[in-house]
């Protein structure tokens, strides 16, 4: 069965077409600027990359357009739209209502529009996908996979916030972790990479332009660093992670700014660009500090120390680690990254071969030396396989 695989957002679209006899990628690509001028859609199939640039008014008129892609006599690699068996839908935020994915009705559509609030920016961008995809292939089943369902095993004493309980009950003021696909994704790759068997306590650390880490026992999530929002956790691109909420109430009276500009400080300016005052991505950070510049290694710095401060919070919560994981596009490109995390870790007995390390760029390894306590994985990431998989046996039934 071919399985579609649509990630929406507000202006954006991205696919992937999967063949899930062997789970083999046969066409993916992604729809930019919707609604705004210069549309335009890469598709990238077999090697090769095909670009249609033209006015497109909403997402229906996006899915078509992938859709013809995928089934054009020159650059498709289908022949028509039955053959795609099903569609998975990435969708943010589940609430509480969701601990696992399901097959998509009007009751699903009720509870994914119930939790906007939670998410405002992207569940309206995730419904749009979903109903520009029934729009234009109503009778194919369809299957919402959330970003927060695999976190859904925490316990009170992780995903409660220390606020009055009126804010839990009416509002599910909570924490509720993202990334999810991915700590799904990888801390079952790890246990097959390593042996799965009891007792197994991995810190899983997603490192990006978004970041997120998770503590999974036995395979089930103990605790993770996003909280109710993405923003909440380690340093990241453009975002500030954990802070003291104070500082909103002080830089609002202090600046004279509104709620919405300090939202957009903390979202969108703050990060490795806020610290660094240079770029949000962590290559030309790392960059500038190889050629001296002491504010960008303050950054690197910081962003390493946050990060090392959770891998042993999370190995307290579990009552040990027995593997680190390293996932996502610093997690698994950078080598000097991983380094930089790992040294103040030798009480827990972690031990890193550098020339192990140096070579794992984008591919499974092992990085740790043989007589490290603690292994040390590179795994990289994959939620669409995670995506189609659910969808797969969901739309099966």
């Amino acid at each position: 069965m071919n399985i579609l695989i649509i990630n929406a957002g507000s202006s954006s679209l991205k696919y992937q077409l999967i063949n899930m006899n062997d789970e083999s990628t046969v066409a993916k690509g992604n729809v930019e600027r919707i609604g705004i001028e210069g549309s335009n859609l890469v598709h990238k199939y077999s090697g090769q990359v095909y670009k249609v640039e033209q006015p497109l008014k909403d997402h229906t008129e996006a899915i078509r357009l992938v859709l013809d892609a995928l089934t054009d006599k020159d650059h498709g690699v289908i022949s028509s739209m039955d053959e795609i068996g099903a569609v998975g839908h990435r969708v943010v935020h589940g609430g509480e209502k969701f601990a696992g994915s399901h097959l998509i009705n009007e009751s699903v559509i009720s509870m994914i529009e119930e939790n906007i609030p939670l998410a405002p920016l992207h569940n309206p961008a995730n419904l749009m996908g979903i109903r520009a995809c029934q729009a234009v292939m109503p009778n194919t089943p369809m299957v919402a996979v959330f970003d927060t369902a695999f976190h859904m095993t925490m316990e009170k004493e992780a995903f409660l916030y220390a606020l009055p309980m009126d804010y839990y009950r009416r509002l599910k003021v909570r924490r509720y972790g993202f990334h999810g696909s991915s700590h799904r994704f990888v801390s079952q790759r790890t246990r097959e990479l390593l042996g799965e068997k009891d007792g197994e306590k991995l810190v899983i650390c997603h490192l990006g332009n978004g970041s997120s880490l998770s503590a999974v026992k036995d395979g089930k999530v103990v605790d993770t660093s996003m909280g109710l929002t993405p923003l909440e956790g380690v340093v990241m691109g453009t975002r500030c992670g954990t802070i003291d909420p104070a500082i909103i109430y002080y830089l609002m009276k202090q600046e004279n700014l509104t709620i919405e500009q300090v939202d957009n400080i903390l979202n969108k300016k703050s990060g490795l660009i806020g610290l660094s005052e240079l770029s949000s991505d962590m290559r030309d950070v790392r960059t500038a500090a190889e050629n001296g510049n002491e504010q960008a290694l303050t950054t690197l710095n910081i962003w390493a120390y946050g990060i090392r401060k959770l891998i042993g919070a999370y190995t307290a919560a579990m009552n040990g680690i027995t593997a680190l994981v390293f996932t996502a596009g610093i997690g698994e490109n950078d080598f000097t990254a991983r380094t930089r995390i790992c040294k103040g870790l030798e009480y827990l007995g972690i031990k890193i071969d550098e020339e192990k390390n140096r070579a794992a760029a984008g591919e499974e390894a092992v990085i740790s030396t043989p007589d490290s306590a603690v292994k040390v994985v590179v795994v990289p990431t994959n939620e669409e396989l995670i995506i189609a998989r659910d969808t797969l046996e969901l739309a099966s039934k």
